[in-house]
């Protein structure tokens, strides 16, 4: 680590769950094993081969902004990034006396409104009976049919311009998406970007919603998704013998990253501090994870390098723990590469099994629950574990919550197309 760099602290904090609507409910829920999937109930998934996801529960907009109504147009993942964003900024108690032009945004965040219902109506004009979809039918009544505010939130960008217009943002304005590793390789490049001194405050994080019929039918399509949908609570078990795919889950996760002087200035509350970012691309396969685990082991290799921490500092593995078979074997070797014999003492835990997979917003939801973790010296568990792989024989903190002491945690995400990247967060110290 570069003795003489900026550091960069986190200064604020806002998530949208399905395990609650504020970072508290969030990591509560999450020491207490309490699972948030549950039948969905966004659409009729009832013939679907997945039937249930973690979907947020009771979202209300306008308990979070007095003037909710104006985004009535905007997208899900825009709304639940809003709510996410105000909780952060509101954490960390940024004044009216900040110098906007310095305080930017960066998000890793889905794609934005989807049309489903208009599109469908539209198709089945211009299909009317016939095998073939008539284009001009299909316009005429896609131009009757769809709203364009609506379809301007289609591009993903939108969500972050809306938080730069809502807050007052000026600074420089990103958007990544990097499938599962987005909103954590956008808290990264958000690193990069104050400790080279282009901004001083950044607004980070990401949202995302997959739960509709095009998603659950393009990953149950991929056979990525578990169909235990006799048990849904339990459909969701990371690095069990028997797991058979991950859980859909959707929310918006925040966090105020601050230069550490300038949090100082104005006498900020400072969580924790962001010391290594690691970014590989496996160049392997998009949707398969290189057997050798050769990117996942390169980008936790570059975020212990860049933090200057050995592998033995770490605590607390928060990893990307998706209940897949070839994830989980693959995250396990990884970890064993780069720990040596410190992977058999070190806890490893999947937030995934509670909350399901956020896609998009993963990142950065386990992100804040690693600072939670390094906060409050409690390690989330994984739930349902119940039978051991062999090919996964770390400490996975099984089913309860462990009372420990962290002062670095690794967090891992690893994403389809081969995104691999690895966060390490540490306890602030001066």
């Amino acid at each position: 680590m570069n003795k003489n760099r900026r550091r960069v602290v986190v200064t604020g904090m806002g998530a949208i769950t399905p395990l609650g609507h504020s970072v508290e409910s969030l990591y509560e829920a999450q020491i207490n094993g309490q699972s948030g999937v549950d039948y969905i109930r966004h659409f009729d998934a009832r013939k679907f081969p997945t039937t249930f996801a973690a979907e947020v529960k009771n979202f209300d907009l306008s308990q979070f902004l007095p003037d909710a109504d104006r985004y009535r147009s905007c997208g899900v993942n825009t709304r639940f990034a809003l709510a996410a964003a105000q909780q952060a900024l509101e954490d960390a108690q940024v004044q009216q006396g900040i110098d906007r032009t310095r305080f930017g945004v960066y998000l890793g965040n889905g794609e934005g409104q989807n049309e489903f219902d208009h599109l469908i109506r539209a198709v089945s004009v211009g299909a009317a009976g016939a095998s073939v979809v008539d284009a001009s039918r299909f316009f005429e009544a896609a131009l009757r049919d769809f709203n364009p505010k609506r379809e301007y939130e289609l591009e993903m960008y939108t969500t972050s311009a809306r938080l730069a217009e809502r807050f007052e943002l000026l600074g420089p304005n990103f958007a990544c998406l990097t499938a599962c590793a987005a909103s954590s390789q956008a808290i990264g490049e958000a690193v990069e970007i104050i400790r080279r001194g282009d901004a001083d405050l950044m607004l980070s994080g990401g949202a995302h919603s997959m739960i509709h019929p095009f998603g659950v039918t393009g990953f149950n399509r991929l056979t990525a998704l578990s169909t235990r949908n006799e048990a849904p609570q339990r459909a969701s078990r990371p690095f069990d013998l028997h797991r058979d795919g991950f859980v859909l889950g959707e929310g918006a996760g925040m966090v105020v990253l601050e230069e550490l002087e300038h949090a100082r200035r104005r006498g900020a509350s400072i969580y924790a501090e962001i010391t290594g970012y690691g970014s590989t691309a496996d160049a392997y396969r998009t949707t398969d994870s290189p057997p050798d685990g050769h990117g996942a082991i390169a980008a936790i290799r570059w975020a212990l390098h860049d933090s200057g921490l050995a592998p033995e500092q770490i605590g607390y593995v928060n990893a990307h723990g998706t209940s897949t078979e070839v994830n989980d074997r693959v995250e396990t070797l990884a970890i064993k590469e780069t720990f040596g014999h410190h992977a058999y003492r070190v806890a490893v835990s999947s937030n995934k099994s509670m909350m399901g997979h956020l896609i998009a917003a993963a990142g950065v939801v386990e992100l804040i629950i690693s600072v939670m973790t390094i906060r409050r010296g409690v390690i989330p568990p994984t739930i349902n574990y119940e039978t051991p792989d062999p090919n996964c024989d770390l400490d996975y903190v099984p089913n309860v919550a462990r009372e420990q002491r962290v002062h670095h945690v690794l967090s891992n995400s690893f994403g389809f197309g081969g995104q691999n990247i690895s966060l390490i967060i540490s306890r602030f110290a001066d």
